[in-house]
């Protein structure tokens, strides 16, 4: 018998690289999908022992043919470039790409709360692909991550009179839970060779659950230094719709609700803040 195929949307990127990485890691076959085979990334991603093809979610033939003969998929859709109708759209053609290609199985990478009628736009977005996935003679199961750890690389402190300054659009004392996108693609790993691990077809991951101040700490212990957290107001997100409707989300509990221990029984190296920050070789901009 041959191995099994694990057909990997976005492999050049931040979840769907991980989700090889971990893949690759477990001994499997994978396959990544990427428009740009030539880059650096995905030159790396082949010298790890990927197979790497040309597929774009706006070419809808390029994504059929690069699910032909895979058994698995993972799938991974993003609003930033061009918006969230044409993040739906893209989720719609890799579906389609699917179950025209007759996979066994598609774990698609959605957001936490994308099934309560958040009303973020980028998480509505995300949840019209779930359905559409959900009206296709398709199995599938929704791993829905929450906040990434990995935009405390943007969303940084401040270094002001020698300590840290880490500001949010979040008030003070409301829990954020979070996780690092590595441990993303490794939870979709485990859920692309065994989907019966999560029974109900769905999981929010997160593996930290922290307020500003306790993320201010954390970094401060991080960079050895003294840290506090002020809390922003809405008004500081300018005219950024989907900022200013999530970060009004965060804001009303419960608003991610990730079982984090459900999540470490699928991946016991599951990172908190500070693990992520150490081994992430996170430091605070100069």
């Amino acid at each position: 018998m041959t191995s099994p195929v694990f057909a990997v949307v976005g492999a050049t990127g931040q979840q769907g690289g991980a989700t090889a990485r971990a893949l690759l890691a477990a001994g499997e076959r994978v396959r990544g999908l990427t428009r740009d085979p030539d880059s650096d990334a995905a030159r790396a991603l082949a010298d790890a022992g990927a197979e790497v093809v040309r597929a774009d979610l706006t070419d809808p033939e390029s994504v059929r043919a690069a699910f032909d003969g895979a058994t698995r998929v993972f799938g991974v859709t993003t609003p930033f470039e061009r918006g969230p109708d044409a993040e739906t759209s893209q989720g719609i053609v890799l579906a389609d790409a699917a179950a025209s290609a007759g996979v066994e199985h598609v774990v698609y990478s959605s957001v936490g709360g994308a099934e309560r009628g958040s009303g973020v736009p980028h998480f509505e977005s995300k949840r019209r692909v779930e359905e559409h996935l959900e009206s296709l003679d398709l199995p599938v199961t929704f791993v829905r991550p929450v906040f990434f750890m990995d935009n405390f690389r943007w969303m940084a402190p401040a270094r002001e009179d020698g300590e840290l300054v880490f500001r949010l659009a979040l008030p003070a004392g409301v829990p954020l839970q979070m996780i690092a996108s590595s441990d993303v693609g490794a939870v979709a790993a485990a859920v692309l060779r065994d989907p019966s691990r999560v029974p109900g077809g769905a999981i929010e991951i997160a593996g930290d659950e922290r307020t500003g101040e306790q993320i201010a700490a954390a970094m401060g212990e991080a960079a050895g230094m003294p840290a506090r957290y002020e809390a922003l107001p809405l008004e500081s997100l300018g005219d950024n719709e989907d900022m200013r409707r999530m970060f009004e989300w965060f804001a009303h509990l419960p608003a991610y609700q990730a079982d984090i221990g459900a999540v470490r029984e699928l991946h016991p190296d599951l990172q908190d803040l500070p693990t992520w920050l150490s081994r992430s070789g996170w430091s605070p901009p100069a």
